[in-house]
């Protein structure tokens, strides 16, 4: 489904997040460029997190599900799903360093975040779509592309 250019932004940066979860999960092929070996898959998973999931989990939060709560039950109902899982993922991203099995640990976080981005891209955002007008679709966009000059800011920094 074409996405609606008030998200399209979310869409690109799960595209990564995508490449990140694979890369985490066990027999998970080698990705050109990118760690191999657990440490440095742990390193580049923290990296990630701090640099731009924490952010990406934020703006979801306020620029988009803030904003559409309250229009659809069954929206809602996913909502609250989406934001638990956020939860359970910021969870995982912040305790790798203590995992006393980094290999299991990496590997239920790849395919969390994998399980969680699908329900975003496949269920989410065409709800979203859906059940959204453009006036609504459009403060959405502007919302996000507020965030967009302090995400460059902070990776120059």
């Amino acid at each position: 489904m074409k996405r609606h250019p008030s998200i399209t932004v979310l869409s690109r940066e799960h595209h990564g997040a995508l490449i990140l979860a694979r890369l985490l999960q066990k027999g998970s092929p080698p990705y050109k460029n990118l760690p191999k070996d657990l440490a440095g898959k742990a390193a580049y998973a923290t990296n990630a997190y701090l640099t731009e999931l924490s952010d990406h989990f934020l703006a979801e939060e306020i620029s988009l599900l803030e904003q559409v709560s309250g229009i659809d039950s069954g929206m809602d109902k996913l909502i609250k799903e989406i934001y638990a899982e956020h939860k359970e993922l910021r969870l995982l991203f912040e305790t790798i360093a203590v995992s006393d099995h980094l290999e299991t640990h990496l590997n239920l976080l790849g395919y969390a975040l994998e399980k969680h981005i699908r329900k975003e891209e496949r269920i989410l955002f065409p709800l979203i779509q859906d059940t959204c007008n453009e006036a609504l679709l459009g403060h959405i966009q502007q919302l996000l592309s507020e965030k967009q000059p302090h995400e460059g800011h902070r990776k120059q920094q």
